[in-house]
């Protein structure tokens, strides 16, 4: 298919263009393949520059159009009314980062025909004809942060402390678990034939692996999917194997189980449940549900809505916002991270976290709890490859899950902001610990805005096997080789980091969770003050001194 053809008009003359934080501009709107373009001249008379706006069409997630004077044109050819008046259009363009831009038309045709183009090219299904297949920024090469090799890295330092772990090619391929890396980590004790009948008794036949090492105590951090005991209580003594031996000779472990007990019960009627206390005696049951799916995008289009419904009295907005339920859902997922970190740092216990697919709270909790009891996973580096390992690599499908963002209504199909949910727990952990992260709110921000929309291949698809199919590092730049770049790096960075060897426990009290302005409210409070305090604390910090600022 060649996206031209779903190009009803490629130039308009004469728009006005309305962008948050920024005065009002009258140009040419251009629709290519990939991007909206305004141009806009300078005014005479004025001080205004020559300025260029550039839109990724998928990064649209809502298109709305309105015209009028409809209803009194002449004929199908006029462009005036019977009062003398020009028809005109507004297309309101609600993006995923949650700008709302507005284009002022002059003409109704081109009302319809933008709003008809950029609704098709911003809902492109196939992959291969996104933009990141197309970016070729001028003096990067293709490779350039491709590949990392998280898992074998993290093994790496594994080994140094402990023998009882191995590297296992059992998912070379893809042929085990089609949502896994084709390299897991396996207790040495188990082999490969009975990994693979564990996975047979797991939903997605995603079998319990490792997920962290805790240095000082050895306690490990499992995850899964459900097990599939079904309504006739089904076993497998191969899964079984597979979960005492991960208990390294510990006399007890914990289960986590992200939904509650009731759906724990239906799940088992559906085929699916949770571990039998009778078959896995050393290990002990928690149920602590987080929302997820319809439920979560809901909630967050909620809190959108109430952020954005700016003529509403104090009382009446904290009300809407409370009403969104997200500051619950950040309270539940801090919780039971630090649930699971409480129980391998302080009960000396080892943890194994699932839901039902394992693919979304299942992550959220696992990667949130190594935030908590590791300070290797709070630098720059250090969170990229978190996020490799627990979630890129871990099989989340950003694909579909960020198919749509704050703006999405109606019925929703597989949408769900587990990951911006992941990155505004960060937020509240810097807030929390401001000087124990390397990395700041600008970087968070950047991720959750490359995960919706991208010139990058990093969070295209939804699981590395899908990204091997297609080419995924062969054909794309990286995301974290332009973040890792020291021109856009040292914008990233926390001046006042330093290193805390110590687990950082987060406060869960109303008081301690706040809304995360520097996302939500981004594009209604103007930034200026706020950098020149970031670049007043670089300055006073002398990090640009510091090593590995270079």
């Amino acid at each position: 298919m060649e996206l031209s053809h779903l190009i009803w008009s490629s130039q308009v003359e004469n728009v006005r263009v309305c962008c948050p934080l920024m005065p009002p501009v009258t140009g040419t709107l251009c629709v290519s393949s990939h991007h909206l373009i305004l141009s806009a001249s300078p005014v005479e008379g004025t001080k205004q520059e020559k300025c260029e706006l550039w839109l990724l069409h998928c990064a649209v997630d809502s298109v709305e159009k309105s015209v009028q004077n409809i209803g009194m044109l002449k004929s199908k050819d006029s462009s005036k009314d019977g009062d003398g008046r020009s028809s005109s259009g507004t297309v309101t363009l609600k993006c995923k980062d949650l700008r709302v831009i507005q284009l002022e038309i002059p003409d109704m045709e081109e009302t319809f025909n933008v709003a008809r183009s950029v609704q098709a090219l911003s809902s492109l299904e196939n992959i291969s004809l996104r933009y990141p297949f197309f970016y070729r920024p001028a003096g990067c090469k293709l490779g350039k942060g491709w590949p990392r090799h998280t898992m074998e890295n993290f093994y790496h330092n594994l080994k140094a402390e402990t023998d009882a772990w191995r590297l296992s090619d059992v998912n070379n391929n893809f042929k085990v678990c089609p949502s896994y890396p084709e390299k897991v980590i396996v207790p040495v004790s188990c082999s490969d034939t009975t990994l693979k009948r564990a996975a047979a008794f797991r939903q997605g036949r995603r079998f319990p692996v490792l997920s962290y090492y805790h240095p000082r105590n050895k306690m490990v951090l499992l995850r899964s999917s459900q097990p599939l005991v079904g309504p006739n209580h089904h076993c497998c003594e191969d899964d079984e194997m597979l979960l005492d031996a991960a208990l390294m000779g510990q006399w007890r472990g914990f289960i986590i189980d992200t939904r509650t007990e009731q759906e724990a019960k239906q799940a088992r009627s559906a085929g699916g449940g949770t571990e039998n206390k009778n078959r896995y005696p050393k290990w002990s049951v928690f149920h602590r549900p987080l929302e997820r799916g319809q439920a979560l995008q809901s909630s967050l289009t909620r809190v959108v809505g109430a952020c954005y419904e700016t003529y509403l009295g104090r009382n009446h907005w904290l009300s809407k916002l409370q009403a969104s339920q997200w500051l619950s859902h950040i309270k539940e997922a801090l919780s039971t991270a630090g649930l699971a970190a409480e129980c391998i740092e302080r009960e000396g216990t080892c943890v194994l976290v699932h839901g039902e697919e394992g693919t979304n709270n299942t992550l959220l909790v696992t990667s949130l709890a190594q935030l908590i009891l590791s300070p290797d996973c709070r630098t720059v580096v250090g969170f990229q490859d978190l996020i490799e390992r627990e979630w890129l690599q871990a099989g989340h499908p950003f694909q579909v899950r960020c198919a749509r963002s704050g703006w999405a209504h109606g019925r929703f199909q597989q949408e769900s902001p587990n990951f911006l949910l992941f990155l505004d727990c960060c937020w509240q952990l810097t807030r929390q610990f401001p000087m124990a992260m390397e990395f700041n709110e600008k970087f968070l921000c950047t991720l959750a805005t490359h995960a919706y929309s991208s010139e990058y291949g990093t969070f295209l698809c939804n699981s590395e096997k899908e990204r091997y199919v297609y080419k995924i590092r062969e054909n794309t730049h990286s995301l974290w080789g332009a973040l890792n770049n020291f021109q856009q790096r040292k914008y990233l960075v926390n001046p006042v980091y330093e290193r805390n060897a110590l687990a950082i426990w987060p406060s869960v009290a109303p008081q301690s969770i706040e809304l995360w302005e520097g996302f939500f409210l981004r594009y209604f409070v103007p930034t200026k003050h706020k950098e020149m305090s970031w670049q007043r604390t670089w300055e006073l910090s002398g990090s640009y001194h510091r090593p590995g600022y270079k």
